[in-house]
């Protein structure tokens, strides 16, 4: 019998067949959350169906989530690791309150 799985030489990332996952360091996790995120705000597409769609109780706790990790990782993380949980808070507060602010007014 042989395995089914399979591993990247590059990325270390294992899969069976056509699928393969990518190798998921804290970067990686605080970019998959921003883009969840990013989905929730309306800015970008479902991956799954393709539509655009708002939820900001989602997005709120998605943002909070990332807080709570800028905060629990404090002085453990590389400076580049702490810089890129800073900017996309950042970004993403400011885009909240632009998006709560055009919902409150539409």
């Amino acid at each position: 019998m042989t395995d089914a799985k399979t591993t990247d030489a590059k990325t270390g990332a294992q899969g069976s067949g056509e699928e393969s996952l990518v190798h998921m360091d804290f970067a990686m996790f605080i970019l998959s959350l921003n883009h969840s995120a990013l989905v929730h705000l309306g800015e970008a597409p479902n991956p799954e169906n393709g539509a655009v769609e708002k939820n900001l109780g989602l997005a709120r706790q998605t943002i909070d989530l990332i807080a709570m990790l800028e905060e629990k990782t404090k002085g453990n993380l590389t400076g580049d690791e702490e810089r890129l949980v800073g900017q996309i808070l950042f970004d993403l507060r400011m885009r909240f309150v632009a998006v709560g602010k055009a919902t409150s007014t539409s």
